[in-house]
């Protein structure tokens, strides 16, 4: 499975973002897909998953600003992102895990939020 990342980029605070992830490659041995995120300095972190039957898990310090959303037909996941806050600012990484609870990640996509 590969994973490409864009969408990131430079916003001010309040402001939005989507973040867009393609898969290719054995896409049907794929039990769900997220996005994580790493802050300098920090350890990588879940952001928000979705499974192939649409359970979603969010982190709390994103619940009610971030939607994840997937685009079977496209094998693509989404993360839109709004009322962006300093703190969001990181690398994030698309995630897919296969039936073998292995992960495969995406290059990343850095996300700057100016105060």
């Amino acid at each position: 499975v590969q994973l490409v990342e864009s969408g990131g980029g430079l916003v001010q605070a309040g402001g939005s973002l989507r973040l867009s992830c393609v898969a290719s490659g054995t896409i049907f041995t794929i039990n769900a897909m997220g996005w994580y995120r790493q802050a300098p300095g920090k350890q990588r972190e879940l952001v928000a998953t979705m499974t192939n039957g649409g359970r979603t898990n969010y982190a709390d310090s994103v619940k009610g600003r971030f939607t994840i959303q997937r685009d079977n037909a496209k094998n693509t996941v989404y993360l839109q992102m709004g009322s962006l806050k300093p703190e969001d600012t990181a690398v994030y990484y698309c995630n897919a895990e296969d039936g073998y609870n292995t992960d495969y990640w995406g290059q990343g996509t850095q996300v700057t939020v100016s105060s």
